[in-house]
């Protein structure tokens, strides 16, 4: 499942024999003449030019929880201000974090609009994603989408990146993987755009093969509940806000054949709740056919491209674009794609107390609904300061176990009435920052303290 581009060049050699003569022909004194003059100009350009990018592509080594040895590059553009969203883009079969940035126009677009993106390298053979096995295809379950939820984490601590503005898009094996991603963790991931994939869990195996052919051959038929069924599995429990999804395939794609494009919005229409009719259908441009389901806005909850006569060989120029005007960040401003959904600013205040010994310390959280609604499905967002590391909690599941943690309420205490509170908890090692966070979150909304 590979995407490569190739380009051919050649060169004419010239003659720059001088004359047979003693004397200097005038071609030689002018090259003379700009032997002398061209260093001076060089060097009065360079005092007055800007300075070139200062951005490079740069391999972190150690980034939290690891179980499958993924690589992670990333690209901080120079352009990246404070609070910066994060986009996860996700390679092919036999390809590589430093391959999908030189092969795609997610790094200039980062530039153009200022944010952080993340690399990821698979590094088992043939270097696809695990997006088959059972741990893969569970939350925390193990495997590859541990590490890229760890990236995401590391990303947030390290540059204080917006988590409510997280996306992640791939091909092939980097679109399987956006669609495990989006399943697993749809609480970290705002938006996903899949290039030639599958539905999650449609490569499912257990026989601990990375290769599923009926799926593969879209011979793999679902209903939309069903489908919807297995990304609910993921994430057992869960009844907060869903990731919206673009979906983008060739319809002469013989590698992840094409019915796997409708099984895609089979499966995300009705993980989203939206209908199955399309809202809304054009044709953005020559050989594509764009449907949109839920709304016909930019940012629908469902959007699907197909591209008549390709096969497996997207993204093109320009649909990495289409992708990041997908999830709103063509803009320098920050949007919310989907309001309505997050509780009342100001509805929850947080109540936060330390008890600290030698390198280790309990933490007692107190979560109250101050709104005029119920808090359902709660999930509290904070940054614990460095060197702290989650081993034990109660009250709540926490993920991961450092830097930009997620405490999501339990089975018993998932809903918070209008002025009732909650109390939460977990014991965690330091290494000297003894701490509190600086900020709380639910749903995006901040909560106060005290």
């Amino acid at each position: 499942m590979t995407n490569r581009s190739m380009t051919d060049g050649s060169t004419t050699k010239r003659s720059t024999r001088a004359p047979a003569t003693g004397r200097r022909s005038p071609r030689a004194l002018l090259t003379a003449l700009l032997g002398c003059v061209l260093p001076l100009v060089s060097a009065l350009l360079l005092a007055v030019a800007p300075p070139a990018s200062a951005a490079t592509l740069t391999e972190v080594t150690s980034f939290g929880s690891n179980p499958s040895n993924l690589r992670m590059h990333l690209y901080v553009p120079d352009s990246a201000g404070a609070r910066p969203a994060v986009l996860v883009a996700v390679h092919y079969c036999t390809g590589s974090g430093p391959a999908f940035y030189s092969g795609t126009e997610f790094a200039s677009l980062a530039d153009r609009y200022g944010f952080i993106v993340v690399y990821p390298s698979a590094t088992r053979s043939g270097n696809c994603f695990d997006v088959s096995s059972p741990q893969a295809l569970k939350r925390d379950g193990g495997s590859d989408p541990v590490g890229i939820r760890s990236m995401v984490s590391y990303v947030q601590q390290r540059y204080g990146s917006d988590p409510g503005r997280v996306y992640v898009t791939g091909a092939s094996s980097g679109a399987m993987m956006t669609n495990v991603l989006l399943g697993n963790y749809p609480d970290v991931f705002k938006a996903g755009a899949a290039f030639m994939g599958v539905p999650h869990s449609c490569f499912a195996t257990t026989d601990g093969s990375g290769w599923n052919s009926a799926c593969a051959n879209g011979t793999v038929d679902r209903t939309p509940q069903q489908w919807g069924d297995l990304v609910r599995a993921a994430y057992p429990g869960y009844s907060g806000a869903r990731p919206r999804m673009q979906v983008w395939h060739g319809t002469e794609d013989a590698t992840l054949r094409y019915p796997n494009f409708n099984e895609e919005i089979d499966q995300w229409t009705d993980v989203l709740g939206v209908s199955r009719t399309p809202a809304s259908t054009d044709s953005p441009q020559s050989g594509w056919t764009r449907t949109r389901y839920g709304n016909s806005g930019a940012q629908a909850p469902v959007e699907a491209i197909s591209v008549q006569g390709v096969g497996h060989t997207l993204p093109t120029a320009g649909m990495a674009s289409r992708a990041i005007a997908f999830f709103g960040l063509d803009s320098t401003t920050p949007t919310d794609p989907d309001p309505g959904t997050d509780p009342t600013p100001g509805s929850c205040r947080v109540g936060y107390a330390v008890s600290a010994w030698n390198t280790g310390l309990t933490a007692t959280i107190t979560l109250t609904n101050t709104g005029s609604t119920p808090l359902t499905g709660w999930s509290l967002a904070f940054t614990l300061p460095a060197g702290q590391t989650i081993t034990s909690g109660w009250g709540a599941n926490y993920s991961p176990g450092s830097g930009a943690v997620t405490a999501t309420g339990l089975a018993y205490n998932s809903t918070v009435a209008p002025g009732a509170t909650v109390q939460i908890g977990f014991q965690a090692t330091h290494s000297g920052n003894t701490g509190k966070p600086a900020a709380f979150t639910v749903g995006g909304s901040a909560c106060s303290t005290g």
